[in-house]
């Protein structure tokens, strides 16, 4: 028996928000709406998601002892969340600078702080949360070296689900323990590099199964997602929503598959109902703020 449905090991950051009406270009200064400081980080945001859906989550993360810090924890307390894996110091807590324009889209910079400083022998003094744990998911905001003690620190049985975000090129080991690698089009061409071969997604996802994960979901923004095993490759829609912003929005869908995924479901459905989570995250501003419950995915 599993004491969590899903451990999220990552980043946890204040998200500084800003909406402008467009993004500056270089030496170029713009005007922006009054700052915004919500709770974030991918690892943060993941946890939330999960934990409003009703998952049993745990999270894993390293913040700074500082008034940004305390925002985060309380932000997971109040979602449900269990913190007893969060630590706290060895840096300030990290902050994501992000700017927003009226069609929804955003351009983020982290700066990486505490997430920087969650170390390999963290996640070894963690090892009764993985036993406890049925899926781990995990990002890049944390050192990649850090991703892969969590790989070979995962207990026989537990899933583990990675979102390549920021993309960097990853070990034969961590893409081997994928199941699935979650990939938007940017961070699939990065992977995919030189290798990769025209421009359908179909074809990203076949050649990124072909390098080792076990499954592979491609997310394709208002347009649903791609899901590609052994077993083939499927389209997933999406459900039609007005954008509104959508930052998180894909931290939301990885949240969702991942518990779904832990639940039994197979991975083409567990994707449907992840992208109707993150249909239902775009309709508001923020973040953690805009994650549905389950009720609320339910009425889409």
């Amino acid at each position: 028996m599993y004491d969590y449905d899903l451990l999220v090991v990552g980043s946890a950051n204040a998200d500084l928000v800003i909406g402008v009406e467009r993004r500056p270009g270089p030496g170029e200064t713009v005007l922006g709406s009054d700052l915004a400081v919500h709770p974030g980080g991918k690892g943060g945001n993941q946890a939330v998601a999960a934990a409003r859906l009703g998952a049993r989550t745990a999270l894993l993360a390293r913040v700074g002892d500082d008034a940004y810090g305390r925002l985060l924890l309380d932000a997971q307390r109040a979602a449900g969340v269990d913190t007893v894996g969060v630590l706290v110091g060895g840096a300030p807590t990290g902050v994501a600078l992000i700017t927003v324009d009226p069609s929804g889209d955003n351009s983020i910079v982290v700066s990486p702080g505490a997430n920087g400083r969650l170390t390999p022998g963290d996640i070894r003094a963690a090892a009764s949360l993985f036993h406890a744990s049925r899926v781990v998911s995990t990002q890049l905001e944390v050192p990649l070296e850090t991703v892969e003690e969590v790989v070979r620190n995962l207990p026989p049985g537990t899933r583990f689900v990675l979102n390549p975000s920021p993309p960097r090129p990853l070990p034969t080991e961590v893409l081997a323990a994928c199941d699935p690698l979650i990939v938007n089009e940017h961070e699939a061409k990065v992977l995919l590099g030189e290798s990769r071969v025209g421009d359908e997604p179909e074809d990203w996802a076949r050649l990124l199964l072909a390098k080792g994960p076990r499954s592979v979901v491609v997310t394709l923004g208002a347009a649903g997602a791609l899901v590609a095993s052994s077993e083939g490759v499927a389209r997933v829609p999406s459900v039609k929503v007005d954008a509104v912003d959508t930052t998180g929005a894909g931290d939301a869908f990885t949240a969702a598959l991942a518990w779904r995924l832990g639940a039994g479901e197979p991975l083409a459905r567990a994707a449907a109902y992840a992208a109707r989570v993150g249909a239902a995250a775009v309709t508001r501003a923020g973040a953690q703020e805009s994650y549905p419950t389950a009720a609320e995915v339910a009425a889409l």
